[in-house]
């Protein structure tokens, strides 16, 4: 088991990632178009709503808070994109996943290390080039150093817990030989309890009461609220980075134990 943790280990499969990501690297065109155009519609729709210039609007956003909101929201989601649902779903259904029971290395690890490289790859080369582009069409709030700070170790806890996510959802696959709709299902939940389409804070009061309960407000909101300094004093941003931490260890644990019970299966199975 110790050996299976030693982090040498897991450095050829995150090299093996990057080869493979820059092998299509038309993907990230495709990919910042994609969020480009999603960004825009969203972004210039709320911009509408927000159009008076006077003060507050819903939820206490201004105008350039609620465009800083969504325009971030959306280079998290592309961080996200880690791809490990579909991969690891891939591998289900073909067979593949047998061979990594033979491998001196946890299954979950290696799509960890294979999946940071493509986190790293969208955020630089798609994610970044987005928030500049919008930072020159349109204003943004610009964030004191303390919230920036906040925002960035509440962005990579938000990386982690897509990670689980994104694990869980591609170990349907063990139950259900086509797992198209579970993902699907999947992204428009996120998106909406995330905060990414509508921000958590102009939900109606069941719907937010919901939302704040689920981990998914830790990948969008959460750091969302940090970036805008929309929390009370220390206790309200430990607050937010508690529940990430929280829901990031669980939905681990959960990752742990789900895949000890799918390799039982497949041994069983398999014979």
């Amino acid at each position: 088991m110790r050996t299976a943790l030693r982090p040498g280990r897991y450095l050829p499969f995150a090299t093996s990632g990057l080869q493979t990501l820059l092998q299509y690297r038309s993907t990230f065109l495709v990919t910042g178009v994609t969020a480009a155009a999603g960004a825009a519609v969203t972004v210039f729709l709320w911009r509408a709503v927000y159009a008076d210039p006077t003060g507050p609007g819903p939820g206490g956003f201004t105008r350039e808070s609620i465009t800083t909101y969504l325009v971030v929201a959306q280079v998290l989601a592309v961080a996200h994109a880690n791809r490990v649902d579909d991969e690891v779903a891939a591998e289900v259904y073909r067979g593949d996943i047998a061979v990594a029971l033979t491998r001196p290395v946890s299954y979950p690890l290696v799509r960890l290390a294979a999946g940071l490289p493509v986190v790293a790859a969208n955020t630089a080369l798609v994610g970044v080039p987005l928030l500049v582009l919008f930072a020159a069409l349109v204003p943004l709030t610009v964030p004191a150093p303390a919230d920036a700070a906040l925002f960035l170790l509440s962005a990579v806890l938000s990386v982690l817990l897509a990670f689980c996510v994104n694990l869980l959802t591609g170990m349907a696959g063990f139950v259900t030989t086509n797992t198209w709709g579970v993902r699907m299902a999947k992204q428009g939940v996120v998106a909406f309890f995330a905060g990414q389409t509508v921000p958590l804070d102009l939900l109606p009061g069941p719907l937010r009461a919901l939302a704040s309960v689920l981990p998914f407000r830790a990948m969008a909101d959460g750091p969302l609220t940090l970036l805008l300094g929309r929390y009370e004093g220390a206790a309200g941003a430990a607050a937010v980075l508690g529940h990430q931490l929280a829901w990031t260890a669980g939905l681990a644990l959960l990752c742990a134990v789900l895949w000890r019970a799918a390799v039982a299966r497949l041994e069983v199975l398999g014979g």
